[in-house]
């Protein structure tokens, strides 16, 4: 048998030339770490250090760099030895050095970035960058070659890494938990991503937990905890713990390459019996937990205090070297302590011998293609979505729910693209009226099951369904799904979307540097965000499931990456649902209801209006080309209707009325064309909605994003935004719409008022139009449900 192919427990301990090749391996990562946070010229120490040669401002981390390195060396090592496909997450916040200075030593990044060539003047530029302006971040940013999370997203690290290997058969997510940031929420319930992982079709994710003992200030949690209890909750989560612990660096990378070895050998085992011998129990997963010093390597005292096993090695462990000779002599021991006179050649490059331990080519970590997913990304396979389509005879003449007609779709979308697509949800897929979807794929489920699972529980090993109880989780797989190049959309109740601002933003964030900044990065699937269980529909969940805000959210983003529709029908939901699944480089936000709703568009007519994103419906308008008295508004399903109702109104009560009808589905046409790509010029903008006529606006969300997106707009004066106003408890639908004065009978109120021809003849219609508010809410207190006129209420033009 080959020696690269031995099981750990046959293969033989490390020799000491490996050892010694480990070692210097990770001294000279640890020189570039320590080096980059500090020196801004003598990268190679090659005259004695002065003040002039430390940066201006000191800024970066240190503390888990060191274990970090660690591992990196001990993952080239297997990679090497077993042509192993590995990709590496670094979970710790600013972990920049450690990915960094990896990633500098095996090649990767200069092969980017040829101007930090790995010689003396490149590395000069290396160092100079880093944590400097226009430079290098703390965090394992877009820049990072080799990564797919950046560091400030604290918790998501083992999410990501899970996404990252579902449907990669041969791939391995290395992935470090900081022990701060095994304290959060998201990577709490990440443990639990192990059930949900097939060895037949899935690659594996070795977690490695790193307790270095403190945070920022503080000791963690599970750093002191005893040994027993931390095993016991590891093997709780469905893992096998392996420990590395002690300070001793030849003691610990023999530990290291043991423990690694016998992790790799259970990983291939798990698959082996799983798609050899077809073993379908649920595997007990391998992890390792790292317990070494923070800031170990470096200064173990300074200025009295202790920093090297102590919180004081966090960010910069000695703070003053330029303006304190004693720090100076300090850093420039611990540097000089690498002796990397031994690690650089005479040109400045890793010596031969450091080279050689590194991987080739695509197998290096920093060069993975898998974290450069949009390079191996493939096209969905989709069918027609104009062969959903409900027909339509008649605008809003009849009710059907939009997301049990997208559900159709999707299932099809899922039957043709079995290893690239994957719908993500909380519990919730047949609640958002999804349940087509089962008739191509049921929900992956890896753990326990009941006879009574079958009726109607849809679990299956291979499914394509993955749902969990946490937003957070199922955003982090998504996440690492699409940065690895593979496609997926997430359905979510709207008030509960906002579990995932956080995770938005920094994937908004990461989508904005790698598309406009990086070119060699690729572009990858979008994120596809299903809003659902809408704000005006929560009759019997209440005030608590009453929030369209994270709308705002979105339009804080760079328009380069955010999109947001507001399909109001079925028709335009296919449209919209189609378009956005075939994009690249975009969070895309699609509001839509699970509740029957009007159908207004059929096919044909659906696609041009979402084609062009906003438009005036001529059916439900009077103006007949001529300028209008009033132009009424609305974005939304529910904002749709009661707009239509309130036109309904107003042209019975007064029939000479000019009124133009005008409906949004892309909310980024309000924008100008100068501040978004979607946006309208402001010709087309006044050709829609007049430079000086009132506009009654019915808006889905919080009314004041509507005034925020339209403010540069030379009518906006005249604009009345009506919208969720954090009006409701357990209320009847139409109800909820008259408390937050979104119904009919407050937007016919509100155009009598805007329009001056009908301030003082309007009156009588106005003593109605309260006079109809108050009984309906009688009725709706009197009888639990809203009136049967209003239920069943369809458009009569």
């Amino acid at each position: 048998m080959d020696e690269a192919a031995q099981p750990a427990e046959h293969r033989q301990p490390l020799t000491d030339e490996e050892l010694r090749g480990l070692h210097a391996y990770w001294r000279a990562s640890n020189y570039l770490a320590a080096g980059m946070i500090y020196l801004r010229a003598n990268p190679l120490l090659r005259e004695p250090l002065k003040p002039e040669h430390i940066k201006r401002r000191l800024l970066g981390h240190w503390g888990s760099s060191p274990g970090q390195t660690f591992a990196l060396a001990h993952l080239n090592r297997l990679i090497r030895q077993r042509g192993l496909n590995v990709i590496y997450i670094s979970g710790p916040g600013h972990g920049a050095p450690a990915t960094l200075a990896h990633a500098y030593l095996d090649g990767g990044y200069s092969d980017i970035y040829p101007d930090r060539s790995q010689d003396e003047a490149g590395m000069q530029r290396f160092f100079r960058m880093f944590s400097s302006p226009g430079g290098i971040g703390s965090h394992c940013t877009p820049e990072t070659p080799g990564s797919i999370h950046e560091g400030g997203e604290l918790g998501y690290s083992l999410a990501h890494g899970y996404g990252a290997v579902f449907d990669n058969p041969d791939l391995i997510a290395a992935v470090m938990v900081g022990d701060g940031e095994a304290e959060t929420g998201p990577l709490a319930t990440a443990w639990h991503s192990n059930k949900f992982l097939d060895p037949v079709r899935d690659g594996a994710v070795l977690p490695i937990l790193h307790l270095n003992g403190y945070k920022i200030a503080n000791p963690t949690i599970l750093a002191r905890i005893p040994r027993e209890e931390l095993t016991s909750l590891l093997a709780g989560y469905g893992h096998r713990p392996h420990f590395v612990e002690g300070d001793d660096p030849q003691m610990m990378h023999r530990q290291m390459a043991a423990a690694m070895d016998r992790c790799i050998d259970e990983i291939h085992a798990i698959q082996r019996r799983a798609r050899q011998d077809g073993d379908t129990s649920r595997p007990r997963w391998p992890m390792i937990v790292l317990r070494s010093p923070k800031g170990w390597t470096g200064p173990e005292k300074v200025g009295g205090h202790r920093v090297a096993g102590f919180w004081r090695s966090h960010q910069v462990p000695i703070p003053d070297p330029a303006t304190n000779p004693e720090s100076l002599r300090e850093l420039e021991a611990w540097l000089r302590g690498y002796r990397p006179e031994d690690l650089f050649d005479e040109a400045g490059a890793p010596a031969q011998a450091l080279r050689d331990l590194a991987p080739r080519g695509e197998r290096r970590i920093s060069a993975n293609p898998h974290a450069n997913g949009g390079l191996l990304c493939k096209a969905l396979n989709m069918p027609d979505f104009r062969d959903y389509a409900v027909p339509v005879q008649q605008p809003a003449a009849g009710y059907i729910s939009p997301t049990e007609v997208l559900g159709r779709f999707l299932r099809d979308v899922i039957r043709r693209n079995p290893t690239n697509f994957r719908l993500f949800g909380p519990d919730e897929t047949a609640s958002n009226r999804l349940t087509a979807v089962y008739e191509a794929s049921g929900k992956t489920w890896m753990a326990q099951t009941l006879p009574e699972d079958q009726d109607g529980g849809h679990l299956a090993r291979d499914g394509r369904v993955m749902e969990m109880l946490s937003e957070h989780t199922l955003e982090g797989w998504f996440e690492g799904y699409v940065l690895t190049g593979r496609h997926g959309l997430f359905a979510s109740y709207e008030a509960f979307v906002h579990v995932i601002d956080s995770m938005f933003n920094q994937h908004a964030k990461w989508l904005e540097k790698a598309k406009l900044e990086l070119a060699w990065r690729a572009p990858i699937p979008s994120i596809n965000l299903l809003i659902t269980s809408l704000v005006w529909r929560q009759d019997h969940n209440g005030f608590t499931h009453q929030d369209p805000g994270f709308l705002d959210v979105v339009c804080n983003k760079s328009p380069e990456v955010v999109r947001v529709y507001l399909p109001p029908d079925a028709n335009c939901l296919l449209s919209v649902a189609d378009h956005c699944l075939r994009t690249r480089d975009y969070v895309n936000v699609i509001v839509a209801d699970k509740q029957p709703h009007l159908q207004y568009l059929d096919r044909d007519a659906a696609i041009r209006h979402c084609t062009k994103g906003i438009g005036i419906w001529e059916w439900a308008s009077t103006d007949e080309g001529a300028e209008p008295d009033l132009v009424m508004a609305c974005a939304g399903d529910v904002a749709t209707m009661e707009a239509l109702a309130a036109v309904e109104i107003l042209r019975h009560k007064f029939p000479e009325l000019k009124i133009r009808f005008v409906n949004v589905v892309d909310l980024f046409r309000l924008m100008p064309d100068t501040a978004h790509p979607h946006g309208l010029s402001d010709r087309d903008f006044d050709s829609l909605f007049t430079a000086d006529r009132p506009v009654i606006f019915n808006f889905h969300a919080y009314p004041a994003l509507v005034h925020r997106l339209t403010y540069r707009r030379r009518n906006h004066a005249n604009f009345h935004v009506h919208g969720y106003r954090e009006r409701g408890n357990i209320n009847t639908p139409f109800e909820l719409a008259i408390l937050n004065q979104i119904d009919r009978f407050h937007l016919a109120i509100s155009a009598i008022d805007w329009i001056p021809a009908l301030r003082d003849r309007g009156a009588h219609a106005k003593e109605w139009l309260r006079d109809q508010i108050i009984t309906h809410l009688d009725h709706a207190h009197a009888e639990g449900i809203d009136r049967e006129d209003i239920r069943d209420w369809v458009w009569s033009g």
